[in-house]
């Protein structure tokens, strides 16, 4: 017996930090279905030409928007027949973290920069998408290293505060905060300051790479 075979896509929530708050990156569709909404960047799978599903989204954004993220994490499956008015449809799902500058730089792609808390309307399920995503950065931020991906590859305490205190949307005393960094034991000074009006901050970065996405304590 034959059986209607689903489409299969990928989708992937590109977040940033813009302007001191949570954005995520659109772009507007050139085809039916949904012609002209707001969208994720998103493609249908190559089944003869991707050996998995992040193969397909690493493709996807490499061809969308000229770069791949640092970091990318699956992040669930959204199916059923009324997600795409094609027919019965899946798409896996990725969440990325990027830094302002790289996504900025991507823009020229046609990216969209629009807040999570202020979506327009988008097409299929993707305001489903963001919403998941957003909650997996919330939670997990909370107690893992995961918002350093939202950052330069050094940066200031205060820069990596700030990070935090966007992404968890509260505010966090200083001296608890600092004090929370160092028993994590992940960051190291490097030589360098950023000098200003106020008395120079010194710059850090991550001791190792593979601390990325660690779950402290």
């Amino acid at each position: 017996m034959d059986y209607p075979q689903p489409l299969v896509t990928v989708d992937a929530v590109l977040l940033t930090l813009r302007a001191g708050g949570l954005e995520i990156a659109l772009h507007q569709r050139d085809r039916a279905p949904f012609k002209g909404a707001m969208a994720l960047p998103g493609g249908v799978v190559h089944a003869d030409e991707d050996d998995s599903t992040e193969a397909s989204i690493r493709r996807v954004l490499r061809e969308k928007t000229g770069f791949e993220p640092r970091y990318l994490e699956q992040l669930q499956v959204f199916s059923g027949p009324q997600r795409d008015p094609r027919q019965w449809s899946l798409s896996v799902s990725y969440v990325a973290l990027v830094p302002v500058a790289e996504l900025e730089a991507a823009a020229g792609q046609g990216l969209r920069f629009v807040s999570v808390d202020a979506l327009p309307a988008l097409a299929f399920d993707h305001a489903a998408i963001v919403a998941a995503a957003v909650a997996r950065l919330r939670g997990k931020s909370s107690y893992s290293t995961l918002p350093f991906f939202l950052l330069p590859e050094r940066f200031t305490l205060t820069e990596l505060q700030h990070t935090y205190e966007a992404i968890l949307q509260t505010r966090l005393e200083k001296s608890n905060f600092r004090r929370k960094m160092d028993a994590w034991g992940v960051l190291e000074p490097t030589g360098d300051f950023v000098t200003g009006a106020q008395r120079p901050a010194r710059l850090y970065r991550l001791k190792d790479f593979a601390l990325f996405d660690r779950t402290v304590g």
